[in-house]
């Protein structure tokens, strides 16, 4: 890698960009996007996929040259070829990771797979057309073809079996020779159309409204294209029109709830009530009286009758969260309610036949809990009639970026702001995030970036971390050349580069001490505001060090 940015060179005085012996351009990726989106709009999908795929392989054909040429300078055959991925990576594309190669350059035998991760024309794909049911790194599939072919020294022809566009987790390609496929309309991608003479041919405008693909729908409050999002969502459907006693399982925060609420809106039970307790929340001395509600003199301070949570739920459902956390106590009275479909009042003998459907959720192992003796074991499988468990964000990271437009939407609407979205690094850093707290940690820090960012602007970074929350964003360059964005502790990577350099702590104080004052333009409390200290301290440590205190 170290080698091939060495080719590459700037020359502002003449406006060239040079890789090699190839001029190159920078451009943003949203005028390239731009102009993506008019060809579709203006070609259709099956041109304009054509168009794309073709100009990707012209550009995949050049680096090929520049890699035959290293091979000829006597560079390790599989090592030339690997030239054409980290190109691809320096020149902004995509980040390549190879998977398996075979390259036997005798026979012209070639067969290989690798993932794509950060591919921008994925990117650019989903912001505007949202996802579908076709694989959409059309340019990319094209360099990748046309790099390999020139370098092999045949077509080959690459195909894209896995997308972020479908909603995969990242792009997965495959290349082999082009008969290989036995698919002559997928071939004819790769070469050349006079595609002109087709323009006059046909009304491009009427077939684009018939083939144009279409945004894939997503239920108005369930937001989610990833394989594991579909497969709960799935199950989801399938319980709806039932009374079947549903558990959702899942971290903190996947939002069981949500799935909750739209299992009773989309059932017979729409209508009737939706009732939410969490069972973590209430005190164990509470909780009976809570869910089953309690008789005038139950015990004392109890002056009136009241209703529990089941009798408000009735002909409805009752959402039981964090129910691993019930007391035992209680587990036995749920387990009856779940058998009978009676309640007993506290303090009544009268049993109140109820018609509720129960959808509990837990965060907590139950397996682990009933081994542990917490949780009954007869309870367990009375709930676990119809398991669904929520994958948590980290692992569905295809919905990432329209549960961020989602939240985007909806603070802009309550604070009455308009924004233009995120910044593409800022996109970078948050689809980055593990989010430990899930969607809930997710739609806390678009709130806040909401309000953080300027009116009619766009979501930088820094609005998503806020400027106190010692995070920062950067560039970071690996041992293999890749580029990537990471996000870390301000403060622990300031203290790595004080003891890299290797500056003692009291050369460290006394500059900061004089910052702070030049700064605070000699103003001694505004610069023990900046250093967190109070105007003695400051006075003390100046004294301290020798440096004048005004």
């Amino acid at each position: 890698m170290g080698d091939l940015l060495s080719l590459l060179r700037f020359n502002a005085d003449s406006g060239h960009i040079w890789l090699d012996e190839h001029r190159m351009m920078l451009l943003h990726t949203r005028a390239l996007a731009e102009l993506r989106k008019e060809l579709l709009d203006s070609l259709g999908v099956k041109r304009a996929r054509g168009l794309l795929i073709r100009m990707g392989f012209a550009s995949g054909q050049r680096d090929g040259e520049l890699a035959v040429k290293e091979r000829r300078g006597g560079m390790p055959v599989e090592q030339a070829f690997m030239l054409g991925p980290q190109l691809h990576s320096i020149e902004g594309a995509v980040l390549v990771e190879k998977i398996h190669v075979e390259l036997d350059m005798a026979s012209k035998h070639f067969f290989g797979e690798f993932l794509w991760t950060n591919s921008w024309e994925c990117e650019a794909h989903i912001a505007d057309f949202g996802y579908g049911e076709d694989p959409q790194c059309w340019q990319q599939i094209g360099y990748a073809s046309g790099y390999t072919s020139a370098f092999v020294g045949r077509l080959v022809a690459f195909k894209e079996i896995e997308c972020r566009s479908m909603g995969d987790s990242q792009c997965r390609i495959v290349g082999q020779p082009a008969e290989d496929w036995h698919d002559d309309e997928y071939v004819d991608y790769f070469r050349p159309q006079r595609i002109g003479e087709k323009l006059i041919d046909f009304n491009i405008g009427l077939e684009h409204l018939r083939a144009v693909q279409p945004r894939r729908e997503y239920d108005n409050k369930l937001v989610g294209v990833s394989p594991g999002f579909r497969a709960a969502f799935d199950l989801l459907r399938s319980a709806a029109n039932s009374a079947i006693t549903v558990l959702l399982l899942g971290e903190t925060g996947v939002g069981k709830e949500v799935f909750a609420r739209w299992l009773h809106d989309n059932g017979p039970r729409a209508s009737g009530p939706f009732i939410a307790v969490n069972c973590a929340a209430i005190p164990s001395e509470l909780i009976e009286a809570e869910l089953f509600g309690v008789e005038k003199g139950a015990y004392t301070g109890a002056h009136h009758a009241r209703a529990g949570r089941f009798e408000r739920a009735h002909n409805g459902t009752l959402f039981l969260d964090e129910t691993g956390d019930l007391p035992l106590a209680t587990q036995v009275k749920l387990l009856r309610v779940l058998q009978t479909g009676e309640i007993e009042r506290l303090g009544s003998e009268e049993p109140l036949k109820l018609n509720v459907r129960i959808v509990a959720a837990t965060n907590v192992n139950l397996q682990q809990a009933m081994q542990a003796g917490k949780f009954r074991s007869d309870l367990f499988y009375r709930l676990n009639t119809f398991p669904i468990t929520i994958p948590p964000l980290r692992e569905r990271t295809a919905d990432i970026a329209p549960l961020v437009q989602r939240f985007v939407d909806k603070f802009c609407e309550l604070y009455g702001k308009k924004l233009r979205g995120l910044t593409d690094r800022a996109l970078r850093d948050v689809l980055a995030h593990p989010w430990p707290g899930n969607i809930r940690e997710l739609e806390n820090v678009i709130e806040r970036a909401v309000l953080l960012a300027p009116e009619g602007g766009t979501i930088e970074a820094l609005h998503l971390w806020g400027t106190g929350s010692g995070q920062q964003v950067d560039k970071q360059i690996d041992a293999s050349g890749q580029v990537t964005l990471r996000r870390g502790d301000a403060l622990a990577g300031l203290c790595e580069q004080v003891l890299e350099q290797q500056i003692d702590l009291a050369s460290l104080e006394q500059r900061l001490l004089q910052t702070a004052m030049q700064r605070a333009k000699g103003n001694l409390s505004k610069a023990a505001r900046l250093l967190g200290i109070t105007r003695p301290q400051l006075a003390y440590r100046l004294k301290k060090e020798g440096l004048p205190a005004a």
